[in-house]
């Protein structure tokens, strides 16, 4: 799969997109104040393309070249006859560079500048009286940490007012690097952010404070093919990466899709192992076994008739199962009791290649790290921290270090689960799933995606150019996708992991050449 990376697919810390400016007007000869204009006139094009009826626009400006794009921001809405109101939350007199010549073209061009410390409390919040679009151009990249006052307290009443927002760049508050809010942040409806992607925007927290997250590379994109400075993570989705999908063969027959074995479902969670074997099946696994206790066989028979559920009370009844397997899935409602301690050991000791979830990850948390490269883990930031020994915070203080340490402490792939899932493979720049659900917080998503991998790790297995890495991404977009697709229909707030297991097969259905590249029904004869 692709291994170069377009700037549109590359994601960069805060410091590596500071370092590609830089590159382009130092090494580039591209004028600064020329991207700044560019800047402007970007975001304001999204301002009015989202809020065309904008009864005005109040621009919040702050003291680098952020604040300059919001003075060249408000310079655009006057031009285009809208009502403006311009703030500095920081001292004109204090800008330089680009910043203040953007200042100065905006004051010259006819914006009105206040001063938000000089305004009235009353006139602060007389600001949001007529509901504007609210321009966060205050803190950029380069502002790490908590915001001080003065705008700790704008940022407040920007939140409070439940006006529109257009963030500039980045949300102000929001870690463009690791996607953390340590105080205050704006919570931006839309984000237009510039040249290069910020990491940040899309993992962690930032999904929250971002909004939809718009990129323009103001057309350096070719500039920057040059730039010495690596991506810290490549961007994937189901639209990017749905082509990856296995051609089907006109003869393929079931075995030519792989068996997985679904390892789970300890008393009180049978239905953790049914959801990882039904989305198995429901994303193209040829045959799909189910491993649980015997009091869960006949209600998964009931629900999905087209698995092979098989009780099992020991270990060792394990053992014919796992020789046919081509994956093993194991850790959904697995337990931690002697049962689910047995059923792991099992798969571990088998060497197949396999997928831990849940509370097989629970347990090698207690256990030495056992190094796979046959091997995918898939913790939530709980189970991560338990695998690394630290605290649930360390790891979203920095989720790219996180993953990549799972990864080299357990081999083959680790995926970290969150809203901007992180993928990472050996030798491998690692990816960021693009998009978050809010429906998919609820129990038992995590199982259905289990299952969504187990068949993918089998495609990957039996295809001659796809790694397991590969497989992991494309049924992370996918359960992603999914879930996206039966939002369409059932809203957020309810949504169960069965909507999502039922939304697959559309999923695939419209991505996917189903035979071949003609599309034709397998065995009909035209007369052409």
């Amino acid at each position: 799969m692709p291994t170069t990376h377009s700037l549109t697919e590359s994601l960069f810390t805060a410091d590596g997109v500071q370092a590609l400016d830089r590159f382009l007007i130092e090494d580039q000869g591209v004028d600064g104040y020329e991207l700044m204009q560019k800047a402007a006139r970007a975001a304001f094009r999204q301002l009015l393309r989202h809020w065309p009826d904008a009864p005005s626009v109040l621009v919040f400006c702050g003291a680098g070249n952020n604040g300059g794009d919001g003075y060249l921001v408000a310079l655009n809405a006057l031009r285009q006859g809208l009502a403006v109101e311009c703030i500095a939350v920081a001292d004109p007199d204090k800008l330089s560079g680009d910043a203040r010549r953007a200042w100065r073209d905006a004051r010259n061009g006819g914006v009105p500048v206040r001063h938000w410390q000089a305004l009235a409390v009353d006139d602060q919040v007389r600001l949001f009286s007529d509901s504007p679009v609210v321009v966060d151009a205050m803190l950029g990249t380069g502002v790490r940490g908590q915001p001080r006052a003065p705008f700790d307290s704008v940022i407040r009443q920007v939140n409070a007012s439940h006006c529109p927002v257009l963030a500039v760049d980045v949300p102000s508050g929001l870690d463009a690097s690791c996607g953390v809010a340590e105080g205050d942040a704006v919570r931006a409806d839309m984000t237009v952010t510039f040249i290069g992607q910020k990491l940040g925007l899309l993992t962690g927290q930032g999904p929250h404070f971002a909004g939809k997250v718009v990129h323009d590379t103001l057309g350096a994109g070719q500039l920057c093919d040059t730039f010495p400075v690596a991506a810290v993570a490549s961007l994937a989705s189901w639209s990017l990466c749905q082509d990856w999908l296995p051609p089907l063969s006109r003869s393929a027959h079931k075995g030519s899709f792989g068996h997985v074995l679904v390892v789970a479902g300890d008393r009180g969670f049978g239905g953790a192992g049914l959801l990882a074997a039904e989305a198995a099946a429901r994303s193209g696994a040829g045959l799909v076994s189910l491993a649980t206790r015997p009091e869960h066989v006949a209600p998964a028979l009931s629900r999905c008739p087209s698995l092979m559920v098989r009780g099992v009370v020991h270990g060792n009844e394990l053992a014919p199962l796992l020789d046919k397997a081509d994956v093993v899935v194991c850790g959904p409602g697995l337990g931690q009791s002697a049962w689910g301690q047995q059923m792991l050991q099992q798969v571990l000791e088998s060497g197949k290649p396999r997928l831990l979830d849940a509370d097989a990850l629970n347990q090698l948390a207690d256990r030495l790290p056992v190094h796979s490269d046959q091997q995918v883990i898939t913790p939530h930031p709980g189970e991560a921290a338990r695998l690394l020994s630290c605290s649930v915070r360390d790891i979203e203080a920095d989720r790219i270090a996180a993953v990549r340490t799972l990864q080299q402490r357990f081999g083959g792939v680790a995926l970290l689960k969150g809203a901007g899932t992180l993928v990472s493979g050996r030798d491998q720049l690692p990816v960021l799933i693009a998009g978050a659900n809010p429906g998919m917080a609820t129990g038992g998503m995590g199982d259905v995606l289990s299952g969504i991998l187990g068949a993918f790790m089998v495609q990957a297995a039996k295809a001659q150019d796809m790694t397991f890495a590969d497989g992991v991404i494309l049924g992370a977009c996918l359960h992603l996708a999914a879930a996206d697709s039966a939002s369409l229909s059932k809203g957020y707030r309810g949504l169960l992991p069965m909507d999502v297991i039922e939304a697959l097969p559309g999923v695939l259905a419209a991505a996917e050449p189903r035979f071949g590249k003609t599309g034709d029904t397998p065995g009909e004869v035209s007369d052409d």
